[in-house]
């Protein structure tokens, strides 16, 4: 028999708390009394309080089962930092002083230097770091047929010192959605074809044209919301069978939609066409599973969600609690890559809503900062994260992608990978692996 031990003496101890056990054996030896019991916590206690973080993680990690497929125990949401001479590139392109085939084959080299440095650091999912788009998700958005850019329109970002501009493009629905071709297959392929690590690639997900775009007009090429649903589904449904033909096996699917809506503000900002601001979120969770209805059966997709991310700066703030038991438990995709990395985000209390068999990659390290975390407060923090799901379930990753936009955040690319080595480092110490 066990004996019936306290497990609240807080997150550094639970584990170890609950592992101990006394084989009916060796009952003689003890009794059932409350003094011997807690004799027993204490000892227990003390053992604990001498212990570093590094410690009683590695204990409860010989507990965890070894991850050979993604999301990875260390992993990355994906962009990375332009490279200046890219950007020199990119901007004499739109000059009309290069081609696209000469602009195409600096982009093939950077990657290919983008690529040796993320296997350097020992990551397993490697990406071409988005060096093709402008951003994270109008170049995918404006290839579906039917979208085409409506422009450009300020939304208002912040960081700790106050606003910052950012305009962006719109996207507008001027006919029926449908995907004419495969979007991004020569990038996949060409990534593919110079990593033997896995090639993990990235598209934004089909709320962030309902979202951001005009889409659902009283006169517009959609009067039937429900057609409109139907269709942007199918794209995205060919979309991801294109993506298996070539080799794809892991998926990220960008949606700001999620995390955004758990702040009061933001909602109101909404247009009123997108719907009840309340129920937004289940709309979107039924259209992103219609969309992965015909998931093929060899890809592994995860929804990476956060609030914002443009130079150094961001759109809303505010926990996941709003939203979190709905899309956790209805949406059907392997895993979440969550913004943790300030107080922004809110509590782990929502990670209690995770039902087991689902991921959540721990966005502990910020992508918006060059500082480097220290290895003891992100251990600290994954543990806490212990007291509402399994470490098993857990995996750490940066927040976001490093550059989501062309120009970036403001940090240094050696910083970068300075923090994607961070991310490799402590997930070996904390799962081995």
């Amino acid at each position: 028999m066990s004996l019936g031990l306290r497990t609240d003496f807080g997150p550094l101890s639970r584990q170890i708390v609950k592992s101990v056990s006394l084989d009916a054996q060796y009952a003689p030896e003890y009794t059932l009394a409350c003094s011997a019991r807690c004799s027993l916590a204490k000892k227990i206690q003390n053992v604990v309080d001498n212990m570093t973080v590094s410690q009683n993680i590695a204990l409860t990690a010989k507990r965890v089962s070894e991850r050979g497929k993604p999301p990875f125990r260390a992993d990355h949401v994906g962009s990375l930092l332009r490279p200046k001479h890219l950007l020199e590139a990119r901007s004499k392109f739109d000059k009309g002083e290069i081609t696209a085939a000469e602009l195409r084959l600096t982009e093939n080299d950077v990657i290919r230097h983008a690529v040796k440095r993320q296997e350097d650091v020992g990551l397993k999912a490697i990406t071409d770091g988005e060096f093709r788009r402008r951003s994270w998700h109008m170049d995918f958005i404006c290839r579906i047929g039917g979208v085409v850019s409506a422009g450009t329109q300020e939304r208002p970002f912040h960081n700790e010192s106050g606003a910052v501009r950012n305009e962006i493009e719109i996207p507008k629905v001027v006919g029926r959605l449908r995907l004419d071709k495969p979007i991004f297959a020569d990038d996949f392929a060409f990534l593919k074809s110079i990593t033997e690590a896995t090639p993990k690639f990235s598209i934004p997900s089909p709320s962030m044209l309902h979202g951001l775009g005009s889409t659902l007009e009283d006169k517009g090429v959609y009067a039937n919301p429900e057609e409109f649903w139907r269709d942007l589904a199918k794209v995205y449904v060919d979309e991801l069978w294109a993506l298996d033909r070539l080799g794809c096996t892991y998926l990220q699917i960008d949606d700001t939609m999620f995390a955004t809506l758990g702040d009061p503000g933001y909602r109101k900002k909404l247009s009123p066409l997108a719907g009840a601001q309340e129920q937004l979120h289940m709309t979107y969770i039924r259209l992103l599973n219609d969309s992965l209805a015909q998931k093929p059966p060899a890809m592994t997709v995860c929804v990476h969600t956060c609030r914002g991310n443009h130079r150094s700066a961001w759109v809303a703030a505010g926990g996941y609690d709003p939203v979190a038991e709905a899309v956790f438990n209805q949406l059907n995709v392997d895993g979440f890559f969550l913004e943790y990395d300030d107080e922004r985000s809110g509590t782990f209390e929502p990670l209690r809503f995770v039902p087991k068999g689902k991921m959540i990659v721990l966005g502990l390290v910020t992508s918006k900062k060059g500082a480097l975390e220290k290895k003891d407060d992100i251990k600290r923090r994954i543990d806490a994260a212990t007291k509402y799901i399994d470490l098993d379930q857990l995996a750490l990753s940066p927040q976001c992608g490093f550059a989501s936009t062309l120009l970036g955040n403001l940090l240094t690319e050696d910083q970068q990978f300075a923090k994607l080595a961070l991310v490799v480092e402590v997930a070996k110490e904390v799962w081995g692996e």
